[in-house]
């Protein structure tokens, strides 16, 4: 077997120090725009909802102000409920989907739920394409105190008072080729580790909380998806991504353990998606539709089961 060239920046085995973060930081180049994307989609939502600046970035000289999406008629006596995309920016169909879930069925849970949409949690990844932050730090694995991450620290702040009321999150992600071909050799040079392929599942799967799990939970999110795009089958091992699958597309982490962003809540219902862009069988746009499906799915079931 032929073994994977080294990653281009870095001395293998060696961790990466500030001079190597800066020669990945040199290669990062815009690639699209936050604000003709996201915050001009969230400009068309403000006749109907609030929108809450919960914080406000600076990075290489561009300014990103952090936006959420929330219910207008607002009830201290509702159960929360938390949609978010975008927490790896590359990742565009959680992007989109956060923000057509909030223009297409927002409204639709008033009265029976406050609902939170931080539809882009890193917006200079977004626009670079990128899974880390520009400080070459992933955004996904810092959703703890302190928090290396600024922008996942913004998002626990917005969070921290409600977080024993949420009922529900659900933090919508992609599974890319990019993920083999950049971002995983990408993070063993930063770490200097070895780096071992793995194989890109075909098809949309879930992550479930294994300190919590919720099985009835995620196979009503699967259950959802499946009319729209193909569940993940099992690599020949019974694994997706190096995870023991314990149902048809779900596999556990222990979230909050992790520093994930869907760990970042006392949310007893909780589920990371993840949709393949790359796949031949599923296009942008059934991607973008899985996600919004993924959320209203996750939300019903909860809201079903919640008393009162």
């Amino acid at each position: 077997m032929n073994q994977p060239a080294a990653y281009p920046i870095g001395t293998p085995g060696v961790p990466w120090g500030a001079d190597e973060v800066a020669r990945w930081q040199s290669c990062q180049v815009r690639k699209r725009s936050y604000q003709a994307d996201v915050l001009s989609a969230i400009d068309a939502l403000r006749t109907r909802f609030d929108v809450v600046e919960y914080g406000r970035m600076e990075v290489a000289g561009e300014h990103y102000p952090l936006l959420a999406i929330r219910s207008r008629d607002w009830h201290d006596t509702l159960p929360v409920v938390l949609v978010t995309g975008g927490v790896h920016g590359y990742e565009t169909s959680g992007v989109h989907g956060a923000l057509r879930f909030a223009d297409q069925h927002l409204a639709g849970y008033a009265g029976r739920a406050n609902l939170m949409v931080a539809p882009c949690v890193s917006p200079w990844a977004y626009e670079t394409i990128q899974r880390w932050n520009r400080e070459a730090v992933d955004p996904n694995r810092s959703f703890r105190e302190p928090s290396p991450a600024p922008e996942s620290a913004a998002l626990m702040r917005l969070m921290a008072p409600l977080r024993d009321r949420v009922l529900v999150h659900v933090d919508l992600h992609e599974t890319t080729d990019s993920d083999e071909s950049e971002f995983r050799p990408a993070l063993a040079a930063r770490d200097g580790k070895p780096y071992q392929p793995d194989a890109v599942p075909d098809g949309f799967y879930v992550v479930d909380d294994s300190e919590h799990p919720q099985a009835e939970f995620q196979q009503a999110v699967i259950a959802a998806v499946a009319a729209i795009t193909h569940i993940a089958p099992t690599d020949h091992k019974g694994e997706i991504i190096g995870s023991t699958v314990v149902a048809p597309g779900v596999i556990r982490y222990p979230l909050k353990q992790l520093g994930l962003c869907a760990g970042m809540t006392d949310a007893p219902f909780k589920t990371t998606t993840e949709v393949y862009p790359d796949s031949p069988r599923a296009s942008a746009e059934q991607c973008i539709a899985a996600q919004v499906a993924a959320a209203c799915a996750a939300i019903d079931f909860a809201l079903a089961r919640s008393p009162g």
